[in-house]
């Protein structure tokens, strides 16, 4: 039943439809609040429907007993479920993800698919980090509804600030990234700039429809980045490899950049799944 109905939904235009062609800020908002519910009336059967439809794997779960959807979204693991690449010139995955479009950004124009390029001037707001990374290299990685929602240091660094762009709430799925142009760029995100020792790292990760918010922990866990509001914010948190960074409320997507100097790793295709950990790239 579950795989006859995901063909149904699944199909483009049905998909797109349904999850773009609605009032998309308000849905967000509406699944924000049912998966904030902690009443078995409503918890109960949207655990249910989440499990059913999103191919949900609790097996490495420190808990598979949720009070309520966020519970379930937002999720802990087991002691060593995850275990970051060593070596001080190994960058890992910051989170379980489906690899995405990666490669070079090429005088400062990248893509989100094939065909759909954008400018990372326009993905970031500040010029000067933009134009670190304007011949380096990118990364996609998105999360999809069932995944292991929280995201973690790519590396030991040190973040240097985090800037909150206000924005449109598209789904960031492969079909709507066909269809909407520059849509990272449309969508509400973060950016964390940081560096580890002199190499400069980048981190945006992308809100997208359903999404109810970005916490980080290194910040704020209390309050969502759209609580704090729009602007930067000067930071100076040193975090090793692994460090919990903060989670999305549902899945989505984080774009990671580096120098020039660093290197993806050959074996990386779109497409792939991977786990927060796994080595993805070298400096």
């Amino acid at each position: 039943m579950r795989n006859g109905l995901m063909r149904v939904l699944m199909q483009e235009d049905l998909n797109f439809l349904l999850t773009n062609r609605l009032p998309r800020r308000w849905a967000t908002t509406l699944v924000g609040r049912v998966a904030a519910a902690e009443h078995p009336v409503v918890a109960k059967p949207a655990l249910a429907a989440w499990r059913f439809f999103c191919d949900v794997d609790l097996s490495d779960a420190a808990t598979t007993q949720f009070a309520s959807l966020r519970d379930g979204f937002i999720r802990g693991l087991r002691e060593g479920a995850r275990a970051f690449a060593p070596g001080d010139d190994v960058v890992a995955s910051p989170c379980d993800a489906i690899v995405g479009a990666h490669g070079r950004v090429e005088d400062g124009q990248l893509y989100q698919v094939k065909g759909f390029p954008y400018r990372i001037d326009e993905l970031v707001p500040d010029a000067e980090a933009a134009a670190r990374f304007a011949d380096g290299w990118f990364v996609t990685l998105r999360l999809t509804a069932g995944m292991y929602h929280r995201f973690h240091a790519p590396a030991d660094m040190t973040v240097d600030s985090v800037t909150y762009q206000s924005g449109d709430c598209w789904n960031v799925n492969p079909i709507a990234l066909k269809r909407v142009e520059r849509l990272f760029c449309r969508n509400e995100r973060a950016v964390i700039a940081g560096h580890g020792g002199t190499r400069p790292l980048l981190l945006v990760p992308v809100a997208a429809i359903l999404v109810a918010s970005i916490r980080l922990t290194f910040l704020d866990t209390e309050r969502t980045l759209r609580e704090h509001g729009p602007g930067t914010r000067a930071c100076d948190v040193r975090l090793e490899k692994g460090a919990e960074m903060g989670w999305f409320e549902h899945g989505s997507t984080i774009v990671m950049f580096l120098p020039a100097g660093a290197r993806l790793r050959a074996g990386l295709r779109e497409g792939q799944a991977i786990r927060a950990g796994e080595a993805i790239a070298d400096w």
